[in-house]
């Protein structure tokens, strides 16, 4: 009984991503949904049964399992645009499909259970980012976060004008917007993240998806939680952090609470396992 309740994490997460799938599955009448979804949800599952063995790089293989997915398969083979472009596309059209659901499940509603897990576990931008050498930040956060609402905002100019000049061959234009956006979002995120000696920056200062992510992080159910009888102010936790927030704060308003990423780096290198 004792294992199982060790287990219980990666059990739920899994019984969750099944029911969506079979739920999508038997409401769409189409077997992807159940393919997809139960892919992502074992390799979910995977990584949080791998992190309770104390495999180190057990977020890194969700993280390829699931970047690569979305990245290779869904976008380049399926050739649909899982950027956000490809979200006011298939929102514009009126269809329920592709992006518009993986944007519903993943970056609106599902924050609302695991916060920015998404930018920890599953970005495929990201799981190029974090095989830069800057995993901790070696400079202070900058003032520049209002570029994401730039990025946000000429996303959906982009798209709008499409729909607005009534151009043609609008799936050929989405999938190769989602090709040049990736090398863009690469270059810009690479660049940044030896300009600035930090991996995330990209994910700090310019990624449009955080627009969606971060109010609804807020009000995570899954949140990091200090022991504050265990804690001894060491400081080792808010050192290590790649999004720059204060562990030992349990308040939701906390130093950049709705930036975690669930990366459980602080929960890792506690030394007295007060997180």
């Amino acid at each position: 009984m004792k294992n199982i309740r060790k287990y219980l994490h990666p059990i739920i997460i899994l019984v969750v991503f099944e029911a969506v799938a079979v739920t999508l599955w038997l409401t769409k009448n189409n077997l992807f949904y159940l393919f997809n979804f139960s892919y992502i949800g074992l390799s979910i599952s995977l990584g949080v049964f791998l992190f309770i063995r104390k495999y180190k790089h057990a977020r890194r293989i969700v993280q390829l399992l699931v970047g690569l997915y979305m990245l290779v398969y869904l976008g380049l083979i399926c050739r649909e645009n899982m950027q956000i472009e490809g979200f006011w596309y298939y929102l514009f059209t009126g269809v329920f499909e592709a992006a518009t659901i993986h944007y519903a499940v993943a970056k609106i509603f599902g924050p609302l259970i695991f916060g920015r897990g998404w930018c920890g576990y599953a970005c495929w931008t990201a799981m190029v980012l974090d095989f830069l050498p800057y995993k901790v930040p070696a400079q202070p956060r900058k003032r520049i976060g209002w570029v994401r609402y730039i990025t946000f905002s000429l996303s959906l100019i982009f798209v709008a004008a499409l729909f607005l000049a009534k151009v043609g061959q609008m799936e050929r234009i989405m999938f190769w917007a989602f090709i040049v956006g990736n090398l863009v979002y690469y270059g810009i995120g690479i660049a940044l993240a030896f300009a600035f000696q930090d991996n995330r920056a990209f994910c700090k200062y310019i990624c449009p998806i955080t627009v969606f992510l971060k109010p609804m992080s807020y009000f995570s159910l899954i949140r990091i939680q200090c022991n504050k009888d265990k804690c001894v102010n060491c400081g080792k936790c808010k050192r290590v952090c790649p999004m720059d927030v204060d562990p030992t704060d349990n308040a939701r308003n906390r130093k950049n609470g709705t930036e975690c990423i669930l990366c459980m780096e602080c929960v890792k290198n506690c030394p007295k396992n007060a997180l």
